[in-house]
């Protein structure tokens, strides 16, 4: 089964509101088995627009990627995010075929 993705771009214009945001989305990351693989650290950007902060997280499914996000835990973290800055979020399922 494939895994599932968050991939997260954010610009931080309210740092307080988003330390609580990043307090508060514990709860549902370790809820639904997260794992991350980048969290925040500057990115090149090689090609298209950056932003300040790159996040890709890992579940062991698309479904738990799509139920963390829907949860209720998520859902009120999600509210603090709101008005902490201006992010792109996508959720996408993994690749397990052949490789060249």
């Amino acid at each position: 089964m494939a895994k599932g993705y968050w991939i997260g771009r954010v610009d931080v214009t309210d740092p307080e509101a988003y330390t609580a945001y990043v307090a508060a989305n514990a709860e549902a990351f370790r809820t639904y088995g997260a794992l991350f693989l980048v969290r925040g650290a500057p990115p090149e950007c090689v090609e298209g627009a950056a932003r300040q902060r790159n996040v890709v997280i890992e579940f062991d499914s698309y479904e738990q990627a799509l139920a963390c996000y829907h949860s209720d835990a998520y859902t009120r973290a999600r509210a603090l995010r709101a008005h902490a800055g201006v992010s792109d979020l996508v959720i996408i399922e993994g690749y397990d075929g052949a490789q060249p």
